[in-house]
């Protein structure tokens, strides 16, 4: 179609090939006169949002912006998959502008966690990468929780200035901004586009007041998640839907748990001892001898060993090893995107395995 026609809600040059790309509209919608994209028009008469997806380098290029204007900023990240969606290059995107760090997904935790442990590890993790954090909260898009008290505190914060919301891809932001869009809007039926002016920097902006407005950023894709190694089908069963209920394993060094066919964790050196999972309950994880392990691998991927599907096991990277000495107590070992195993005792020995390019973290527990 003719490259310069674009859509009259958000100025994105429109495009029939990719409904997941910026600017998508049906062919069928190319005889009306006002052209909206599928987003723009889902917001228009469903007063739906959806977040839009960049790569890295064109979501720098699109909110270099924000460092230069005087704002909050508020970063959202997935509590399971915090190296894959911590963004690290925020702070030359946002320059000194303060951050609320928000973990979504709070409501998957185990019971047992210390949610307070989990507020301070975001908040070391967050200053290590230079970011000027003035608080970190907890919630759930899903479940509403803490939406409440995170709102008031970004009213306190803002000081009557715009705020960001920026996050990679599958961290939840659309349901996010969308408990906003209700609560800015105080309705629930159709509502115009004059609420959400776009610009052709792919922001929407939702009004606070006369002169300020909370403002979507495009989804960055952040290549380093499991979430883009996966089939559909296969993302679903590995992201946690309920509660996580930990799995105990009482292992001998020289024995292997398997996370499906995509990770390991081999016990080479210390006691006998509990392993504690923290995977998605629906993630199935399979004990055998470390002698047999390799093998089994090969013979039982995708079948005993799964998921990964057969569709996922023809983009997956392969398991890379990484060897780990630790030397205290109550360590997690983190599977991004995956979950975490907690190993209980000091003075052990792992090798953990996990997709090239999908880093294996250490942790202190949380529980």
């Amino acid at each position: 179609m003719d490259n310069n026609v674009i859509c009259e809600g958000c100025g994105s040059i429109l495009q029939t090939e990719d409904e997941k790309e910026i600017g998508y509209i049906p062919k069928s919608s190319l005889q009306k006169k006002n052209l909206l994209c599928k987003r723009c028009f889902q917001l228009r008469h469903y007063n739906k949002h959806e977040t839009v997806s960049l790569d890295s380098d064109d979501f720098l290029d699109l909110v270099s912006t924000i460092r230069d204007t005087d704002s909050l900023i508020i970063h959202l990240i997935d509590i399971f998959d915090v190296d894959g969606t911590l963004l690290k290059s925020l702070p030359r995107i946002v320059g000194t502008n303060p951050i609320i760090l928000v973990g979504n997904k709070v409501d998957l935790l185990p019971k047992s966690t210390n949610q307070r442990k989990v507020r301070n590890w975001l908040f070391n993790q967050a200053k290590e990468a230079g970011m000027n954090v003035l608080d970190v909260f907890l919630i759930s898009s899903m479940k509403s929780y803490n939406i409440e008290e995170l709102a008031m505190e970004m009213e306190t914060r803002r000081e009557n200035k715009d705020i960001y919301v920026v996050g990679v891809t599958n961290v939840g932001k659309s349901t996010f901004i969308n408990h906003f869009i209700k609560r800015s809007t105080g309705i629930k039926e159709a509502i115009t586009t004059s609420y959400f002016p776009g610009t052709t920097l792919g922001f929407i902006e939702i009004p606070l007041d006369r002169n300020s407005a909370l403002i979507d950023t495009p989804g960055i894709v952040n290549r380093h998640q499991m979430a883009h190694y996966v089939s559909k089908n296969d993302l679903k069963i590995i992201t946690p839907k309920k509660e996580i209920k930990p799995r105990n394993y009482q292992l001998h060094r020289g024995q292997t748990l398997f996370i499906g066919g995509l990770a390991r964790l081999d016990f080479i050196k210390g006691a006998k001892q509990t392993f504690v999972c923290f995977f998605s309950n629906e993630v199935p994880i399979h004990r055998t001898k470390l002698e047999n392990a390799d093998a089994l691998y090969e013979r039982q991927v995708s079948e005993l060993l799964s998921p990964p599907d057969q569709e996922t096991l023809s983009i997956l990277p392969p398991l890379v090893k990484r060897a780990y000495r630790l030397n205290e107590p109550y360590t997690d070992v983190v599977f991004p995107g995956l979950g975490w195993v907690t190993i209980l005792d000091s003075d052990v020995t792992v090798e953990a395995y996990s997709p090239k390019g999908v880093n294996i973290s250490i942790r202190k527990s949380f529980n």
